[in-house]
């Protein structure tokens, strides 16, 4: 089952060399203490943090590295080229009348990484 997204969740892009925290609003406070995400959450930098290095060729700067290089695929600092909401896999839940972001959601950079969370950002205790 899907568990809702809140800041500190961890998201990876295929492209990415390392994780990063997701960072939502303080408006959606659905638990005490950690706002939420729906999928107008997409900003880069603000929400969505860079992946350390990009190693995808459809980013220009690992392209022109990469051409630099004689062909040797030379990673650049990553720069997440987001301009759509999160693909919410699970549309019936909303935050703020939009569909939440959930550990399903997923997101596309225009330079051909596809993002998904890796950890939701809460844990879930369950006592018998």
């Amino acid at each position: 089952m899907p568990q809702l997204a809140t800041t500190g969740a961890l998201a990876k892009c295929i492209f990415g060399v390392a994780p990063a925290p997701l960072n939502f609003l303080p408006s959606y406070k659905v638990t005490a203490t950690t706002p939420a995400g729906n999928i107008s959450d997409f900003k880069p930098f603000s929400n969505i943090i860079p992946f350390g290095m990009c190693m995808s060729p459809g980013n220009p700067a690992v392209l022109a590295a990469t051409i630099a290089a004689l062909g040797v695929l030379t990673p650049m600092p990553c720069t997440p080229n987001i301009s759509t909401p999160w693909i919410p896999m699970a549309p019936t839940k909303m935050i703020g009348m939009m569909p939440v972001v959930t550990s399903v959601s997923m997101q596309v950079c225009k330079f051909g990484g596809l993002i998904k969370i890796n950890f939701p950002g809460q844990v879930t205790v369950q006592v018998s």
